[in-house]
């Protein structure tokens, strides 16, 4: 009896301290931090590091989970799936993340098409900026980084809500995409930036998939970097401390030194000469200056607009301007009172962090104006590459080697739930068509094995036109990357935006983001969210030769083929059995029909449409979407 009751005694203590909320603490990766988005109708995990053997108890949204710390202090404790909403705190044991929301969530990667900020001269960004509160949509930016071996946390970032004073630094690509997504389906979205301008496709894949892959171009490396890894380590760590110092002499220069080289007395007898913009023998820290004369000191505007990469701007000792990276160059105007009547001089401090050769100027483009007339700034320029400040360390790119992106970039974001993932690369790849759909794909089987959430949608951009128009290439190589491209819709959940007709010629950066953000998104509609819409331009299904014409037909028309300029299709190529090219005439013959007529003589055996680095077409559906690049034979 008196066991029972001491029992009985006991039970309410024990079970007390069993119930009671675990107080030890711990960390968490930077992205689990105030501001975030979690993905909504998913499991989520939680995770971070703590106390070995420590309990841990996760709450979030009326949700309760519970783990343990592991002996090797990690931790991660998996809520069930949760509808959109917010704002929620995350209680973990006794420390709380606040202003968590629950919404849809993707990973924006690629090169610098997509990491290009709005502020960078975007089309349209004006209105954006007119109307930036968006508080819902939260960006998160991981910083660029590589490692020889995987991470287990980004380098650095925080969750940035849509507004005035962050919206600017957005990629304007990830924004018009995100926008619309919160706006149709009136939920939270997060974005995670995870991008980095020049780098090929195989820096963002795990080394160890590349190097099961045979015969191409990046396997031997990727062996290599496997059974090296403590050198690489050693390498990178070096390479870190020369990048270290390199940033650290391109930043902000000494004021009262700039001031004295860039003054109008400063005595450059012993710099070089230099003919700009003909020649650029620019590297490190250059320094030029060219002197101009003036009978008046009033409204004078400097036109300067090719200035690559970053940049100081002096007018006789004081500076004018600052240029950044991404930023394009603006008219400057020259404050009056730095001017003098007679002669000024301008002096510029040049660095690009890329392949450390800035650039100065373009043809017609280098010039002063005042009173509508023109002050010609190009010809003879003084310069100084390391008389002034010291030549920069030598810094290698190795965030390009395989898998060094994805160690250091990807493989930390894994245990984060996302919708899907919105990717525009391929320009560095464009030499390499032949491997790249298979590249490609192993990629994104790579990156959707590694979140173990099945084949969640990737929704890619194909390369846009670019560089001289050419009526005939057939051995283009960015036709041929792009037919790679289109070849990758291939696996499940794949979407592809197409934006033959929104690029540029001299500038492979195209300023139009948000048709290509807004045709990502239709691909989203249909594939992510299952909505039967039209998503996608005119796609070739069939051709046969009539008589003296060959018929195309066509998927994805809406309502019909129709142009949009001129009478005549544009952008079709036929090639005989010699490997012959010739252009052909074409007309919309019917709902979702095309007819090419054969020149005399000219025995066709394959088409090609959109075939070129830069094509000229204008085949679209009813929601003027353009007709994806193909070729095909007969």
């Amino acid at each position: 009896m008196k066991r029972n009751l001491l029992l009985f005694l006991l039970l309410p203590l024990f079970f007390g301290c069993d119930l009671q909320k675990p107080e030890s603490i711990v960390s968490f990766p930077k992205l689990i931090s105030d501001g975030m988005v979690l993905q909504r109708d998913m499991p989520l995990k939680i995770w971070g590091k703590g106390i070995p053997n420590e309990k841990i108890r996760v709450s979030l949204a009326g949700a309760v989970g519970s783990s343990q710390v592991l002996p090797d202090s990690t931790w991660v404790v998996q809520l069930p799936p949760l509808p959109a909403g917010g704002p929620y705190d995350l209680v973990v044991n006794i420390q709380t993340i606040k202003d968590v929301y629950l919404g849809d969530v993707w990973l924006a990667g690629g090169q610098s098409n997509m990491e290009w900020p709005l502020k960078a001269g975007v089309i349209g960004a004006e209105a954006e900026f007119a109307n930036p509160d968006f508080p819902t949509i939260r960006f998160f930016k991981v910083p660029n980084d590589y490692s020889a071996e995987e991470k287990t946390n980004v380098s650095g970032g925080q969750w940035k809500v849509a507004n005035a004073e962050n919206l600017p630094d957005f990629s304007a690509v990830a924004w018009f995409f995100a926008k619309q997504n919160h706006l149709e389906k009136g939920v939270p979205v997060g974005v995670i930036e995870s991008n980095w301008g020049g780098t090929p496709a195989e820096g963002w894949t795990e080394a160890k998939v590349l190097a099961e892959i045979e015969g191409r171009s990046y396997t031997q490396e990727a062996k290599e970097v496997i059974e090296n890894a403590e050198k690489w380590k050693a390498d990178l760590a070096e390479n870190e401390k020369r990048r270290e110092m390199r940033d650290l002499l391109m930043g902000k220069p000494d004021s009262m030194m700039a001031g004295e080289v860039s003054s109008i007395n400063y005595n450059d007898a012993n710099w070089k000469s230099i003919q700009l913009p003909e020649a650029n023998p620019l590297e490190h820290i250059a320094w030029v200056r060219k002197r101009f004369n003036l009978s008046s000191t009033e409204e004078v505007t400097l036109t300067l607009p090719d200035v690559h990469q970053m940049a100081f701007l002096y007018v006789n000792g004081i500076q004018i301007h600052y240029k950044d990276w991404g930023s394009p160059m603006p008219e400057v105007k020259i404050p009056g009172e730095i001017l003098k009547q007679g002669q000024n001089v301008l002096t510029i401090r040049a660095v690009n962090a890329w392949n450390n050769k800035p650039e100065i100027g373009g043809k017609g483009m280098m010039f002063l104006t005042q009173n509508g007339k023109k002050i010609n700034l190009e010809g003879t320029w003084t310069y100084s590459n390391d008389q002034i400040e010291p030549q920069l360390p030598e810094v290698q790119f190795h965030n390009w080697r395989p898998g060094f992106m994805f160690n250091a970039m990807i493989a930390p974001l894994t245990n984060y739930a996302i919708k899907g993932v919105i990717w525009y690369q391929g320009e560095s790849n464009a030499g390499r068509a032949a491997e790249y759909r298979e590249l490609f794909g192993a990629m994104i089987t790579n990156w959707r094995a590694r979140w173990g959430n099945g084949d969640y949608p990737f929704l890619f951009v194909q390369l846009a036109n670019f560089m001289e128009r050419k009526e005939l290439q057939p051995e283009s190589g960015w036709a041929f990357l792009r037919e790679a491209q289109t070849q990758t819709l291939e696996l499940p959940a794949a979407g592809m935006a197409t934006i033959i007709d929104i690029g540029e010629a001299e500038d492979i950066h195209p300023r139009n983001k948000k048709d290509v953000g807004e045709r990502l998104w239709l691909q989203a509609k249909k594939v992510a969210f299952g909505e039967e819409i039209l998503a996608s331009g005119p796609v070739f299904k069939e051709a046969k030769q009539v008589g003296n014409e060959l018929v195309l037909s066509f998927s994805e028309v809406g309502e019909g083929l129709k142009l949009n300029s001129g009478v005549e299709v544009k952008g079709f190529i036929i090639e005989d059995a010699k490997g012959k090219f010739t252009t052909a005439k074409g007309v919309i013959s019917g709902l979702d029909q095309v007819r090419l007529t054969i020149p005399n003589g000219f025995i066709p055996v394959g088409i090609r449409y959109a075939w070129s680095d830069n094509p000229e077409v204008n085949l679209v559906n009813e929601l003027n979407l353009p007709t994806v690049p193909f070729r095909t034979g007969l």
